[in-house]
C-alpha cells in the first residue's frame, strides 16, 4: 500500500465518521475467519471500521497486524475502533476517489 498524504487521511476519516463497524474483534482475537471477513469487507467497501471489544490494551498492535496482513492502510484509531482502507485495484469497482496531493 502506498503511503497516503495527510489530506487523503483526513478525507478518509471524514467519510468513515458515519460508518458503523463491520468487523468486530472479540475473545477469539485475530482468527482466520476474522481476517477473511475483513478482506471481503475491504474488497466490497474499501473503507471499514474494526471494533475491538476484547484486547483493548493491544488494540494498536492488533490494528497494525490486521492492516499489514490484509495489505490495507491503518487510517486511524479512535477509541476502540480502527479505520482501515484498501484501494480496490479495479477502476470499475472503486468507490472512493481520493483527493490528489
Amino acid at each position: 500500500m502506498t503511503n497516503l498524504s495527510q489530506t487523503q487521511r483526513q478525507f478518509l476519516r471524514k467519510i468513515a465518521h458515519e460508518l458503523k463497524p463491520i468487523v468486530q474483534v472479540g475473545k477469539n482475537g485475530l482468527s482466520e475467519s476474522l481476517l477473511a471477513s475483513a478482506a471481503i469487507a475491504l474488497d466490497t467497501h474499501e473503507l471499514i471500521k474494526v471494533k475491538f471489544y476484547d484486547y483493548k490494551d493491544e488494540k494498536r498492535d492488533l490494528a497494525d497486524a490486521v492492516a499489514s496482513q490484509l495489505g490495507a492502510e491503518l487510517i486511524g484509531l479512535i477509541g476502540n475502533t480502527a479505520i482501515l482502507y484498501r484501494r480496490n485495484p479495479d477502476d470499475d469497482k472503486r468507490k472512493i476517489n481520493l483527493p490528489r496531493e
